[in-house]
């Protein structure tokens, strides 16, 4: 089972659509969610805008190409919702927010090693980035 972490914390999945890997995707023309690899080549990143979710994998907490991945998508004007999938750490909830995921996927096993107060402790992670230090 999977839980879905937000800046208000835990929750349970609320997505009722089916996810496609993204090769299988018509472009920008879908009603389902997208399954995007972290090796993703950003040229794919084009047609999938008007999905109304894209989950990016997460194979390892070392792996940051996901991040790269959000930042790319947003900036190219997605709207839809943008999750993190597989191995992020609350650690890494910030830059996955400051990326552009509006949520983080994780098992059970992890949400046992990383308690909701640990993601909950960086839900606030506007105010704790160096552009609003050196703003304020």
């Amino acid at each position: 089972m999977s839980i879905i972490v937000t800046d208000t914390g835990f929750a349970k999945d609320d997505w009722q659509g089916s996810f496609i890997a993204h090769t299988d995707a018509a472009a920008n023309d879908c009603d389902y969610a997208i399954d995007l690899p972290s090796d993703t080549a950003p040229e794919a990143l084009a047609g999938i805008t008007n999905a109304p979710m894209i989950r990016i994998d997460f194979p390892s907490f070392a792996d940051g190409r996901g991040f790269t991945l959000a930042s790319m998508l947003r900036k190219a004007g997605y709207k839809g919702r943008l999750r993190a999938k597989g191995h992020v750490l609350a650690d890494q909830y910030a830059m996955a927010r400051r990326s552009g995921f509006d949520e983080v996927e994780i098992d059970d096993a992890l949400a046992q090693r990383q308690p909701e107060d640990q993601w909950l402790f960086r839900a606030d992670w506007h105010a704790h980035n160096y552009h609003s230090r050196l703003r304020g």
